[in-house]
């Protein structure tokens, strides 16, 4: 038996950091107000820190666009023409040596603004140059939490609708449940759903989630 599904069309989009587009939740409230308090920073500098895939970068660059600030991949440290135009230092964990970071806070304390982003907060952060030390121990933290079960909810069904898929009543809810608490793993499951029923034509039920989900390759009755 063959399931009339309804027509998908093919909607990946690049990623949009709109900041309406942001779902505000008690995961990451105090983070957005730690923001939305800019450019009133103390020593003009705010580090954005939690898990990989809480929404670090969708707010990052959402603030940056709003007040144009520029966007230095990790090591670059061209300063000239800056002024004092904000810095958004993405990753700043992860750097492989002081020197940009540094140029940057001291950007900052000059009349700039700088906002980092990290998994942890920046004391925890490795530094050979003493000066450094101090003003990461200095920085004002904003701290996001895992996606909270709104969050996740809204981010799946948006997933879902720019694939133009309409899952059964009940699907989103049961994978809120089950799934990793981040963003990945959300767009993970549902490319993976998707996948699925496209290739057997069928339907997207809560039955073929939880055989998604529980990582099932078995042969499910089109009758389910």
């Amino acid at each position: 038996m063959t399931i009339a599904r309804q027509l998908r069309l093919d909607l990946r989009r690049e990623r949009c950091f709109r900041r309406e587009n942001f779902i505000v939740s008690s995961s990451n409230a105090d983070a957005v107000a730690a923001l939305d308090a800019w450019p009133n920073w103390p020593n003009g500098q705010l580090a954005l820190v939690g898990p990989e895939g809480c929404g670090k970068t969708h707010l990052a660059r959402a603030w940056a666009d709003r007040v144009d600030a520029a966007v230095f991949p990790l090591e670059s440290s061209t300063m000239a023409g800056l002024g004092r135009r904000p810095i958004l230092f993405e990753n700043a964990d992860q750097r492989q040596s002081d020197e940009a970071l540094f140029h940057f806070a001291n950007h900052a304390q000059a009349g700039g603004s700088l906002m980092v982003t990290g998994r942890t907060p920046p004391r925890t952060w490795k530094s050979v140059l003493p000066d450094l030390r101090s003003r990461l121990n200095a920085m004002t933290v904003a701290t996001i939490g895992a996606p909270d079960d709104i969050v996740l909810e809204s981010v799946l069904s948006k997933l879902f609708r720019e694939l133009n898929i309409k899952p059964a009543e009940g699907v989103v809810a049961y994978l809120v449940r089950r799934i990793e608490r981040s963003v990945p793993a959300a767009i993970d499951i549902v490319a993976r759903i998707d996948e699925v029923a496209d290739a057997e034509s069928r339907n997207i039920t809560r039955a073929l989630a939880r055989r998604i989900v529980e990582g099932e390759d078995r042969t499910i009755d089109l009758f389910e």
